[in-house]
């Protein structure tokens, strides 16, 4: 067995390349280290070669890496970690390298996660990776636990490969794929890769949390591209169709090429796209990722550091259409977020989380019970309506609409819209609210009006204050006049 100790960070290294998926500056060369035989192992250790630490606080330790010649982005493959580096990553990252193999630009050119096999489950220093001799993939955390495995063992495999486009690769004797990662993607897309129906893209918690807690998702249907916000039912926030009789046998997918985001819905390749979303065109290393506030964006290196080149969804959205952009019930005009309140009602129910971060959102002051739902009430918004809006009621008035959202405790408001006829209009009774967003009518087809669900308990809780306090006094007198003036105290207070 081949066994090689290095330091942690799955790293696929990048080409300078020209083809119809991409476009850098170098053309690819046999340079690097992109493949691996059966029966090799790997340990996460600091004294691993090819070991890097950036001044980023990132680690990488590559274990494959496709070169070319001169200095460049790469694709490498390895162990990565990012902080204090307690726990690593197996992942793909883009990294600079010149010919040799070896990494650069340690202060700007920090690695760039594009895939990672065990995103919910980071291995410790000495976990180890395995390419067996029954051709299985196994990573191992220091324990021997086994963390993460392509399954592929007996599948006649004979060796591992990192491809020019950052596809790791299982492949047999006839070079035929066992398996992929492309198969498997994470939060990113590279030019070449494609998005097929009953895959997706999960945004991570956060930057520096790689784990799928994010709130995010983005997925291929038969119709197009969908993007969801999590919560229960999942909430669609972006959407681009394309209808047609299927003419293709691929399933339907979307393809990330130089200059374009692909759509073959009812057709496929070769055919022409059946719809193509525009990016701007490569001149050095790319890729695509669902970031952890719901945008899809577009990074390349230029030319000494990574930029955001393009926000896929900005095309059609508006800076208050992303599904938290105000934080939940946070209430977002222009760009600017404030907490909701009714133009004539005197009571608070909302506040900010942070005064000096309006964009976290607010807080309900007395949250809603389904235990009191007979002291639920509405917080009228005019001109205002949801970031989504799919219609749960048709031809309805907005009286009936509000009732629909009462009768049903887990209905968080209603968001009622219409054109013409007010009397038939659209009802929506969302179950989670996140933020919601001012209209102006002279720009939309519609009106709308968000009715907030609150709970009323203020009278109530005044009520009971009131008769503690006649109770008190009562008790007082009655001490001091005795128990006959107490209750004549008490009638009188009563």
């Amino acid at each position: 067995m081949n066994i090689i100790t290095w330091n942690s960070s799955f790293v696929v290294v990048v080409v300078v390349v020209c083809t119809n998926y991409f476009c850098w500056s170098v053309k690819s060369q046999p340079f690097g280290y992109p493949t691996a035989n059966l029966s090799t192992k790997w340990t996460n250790t600091p004294s691993a070669p090819h070991s890097v630490d950036f001044d980023d606080g990132s680690t990488v330790r590559a274990i494959l890496l496709r070169g070319a010649l001169g200095f460049g982005p790469r694709y490498a493959c390895g162990f990565f970690c990012n902080g204090n580096c307690d726990t690593y990553l197996l992942a793909i990252y883009i990294v600079q390298a010149n010919s040799g193999g070896g990494m650069t630009y340690v202060g700007r050119g920090f690695p760039q996660v594009v895939w990672s096999a065990n995103r919910d489950n980071p291995v410790k220093l000495n976990a180890t990776l395995d390419l067996t001799s029954e051709g299985d993939l196994i990573l191992r955390n220091v324990d021997g636990t086994i963390v993460w495995s392509t399954n592929t063992g007996g599948k006649s495999v004979v060796g591992l490969n990192l491809t020019e486009i950052g596809n790791l690769v299982l492949f047999d004797k006839n070079n035929a794929t066992i398996w992929q990662s492309f198969d498997h993607p994470t939060d990113s897309l590279v030019p070449g890769q494609k998005l097929v129906v009953g895959q997706q893209l999960t945004a991570s918690i956060s930057v520096t949390n790689w784990r799928r807690g994010g709130l995010y998702s983005l997925s291929v249907t038969n119709q197009g591209l969908a993007a969801f916000i999590e919560s229960n039912p999942p909430q669609l926030y972006y959407e681009a169709t394309f209808r047609g009789n299927k003419t293709g046998k691929e399933p339907s997918y979307v393809r990330f090429l130089n200059g374009s985001l692909a759509f073959y819905i009812p057709s496929s390749e070769p055919s022409k796209p059946d719809r193509v979303i525009s990016v701007p065109n490569a001149s050095s290393a790319q890729y695509m990722r669902l970031d952890n506030d719901g945008h899809l964006r577009v990074y390349e290196w230029i030319p000494t550091e990574w930029k955001e080149v393009a926000d896929v969804f900005n095309d059609y959205f508006r800076e208050c259409d992303y599904p938290l952009v105000c934080g939940n019930y946070g209430l977002c005009s222009r760009g600017l977020c404030t907490c909701p309140s009714g133009e004539t009602e005197t009571t608070t129910y909302f506040q900010q989380i942070n005064t000096r971060q309006p964009a976290l959102g607010c807080s309900e002051i007395t949250p809603l019970s389904c235990g009191a739902s007979e002291n639920h009430s509405f917080l009228e918004l005019n001109d205002t309506t949801y970031f989504t809006f799919a219609s749960d009621l048709e031809n309805i008035d907005s009286e009936k609409c509000k009732k629909a959202c009462l009768q049903n405790c887990s209905c968080k408001a209603s968001i009622f819209r219409y054109g013409l006829n007010s009397s038939a209009g659209q009802c929506y009774l969302p179950s989670e609210i996140f933020s919601l967003k001012r209209i102006e009518r002279r720009r939309n087809n519609y009106n709308s009006t968000a009715y907030v669900k609150v709970q009323k308990v203020l009278n109530v809780g005044r009520k009971k204050k009131t008769n503690q306090i006649k109770t008190i006094l009562a008790i007082s007198l009655g001490s001091i006049s005795g128990s006959s003036s107490a209750r004549t105290a008490h009638k009188i207070l009563l």
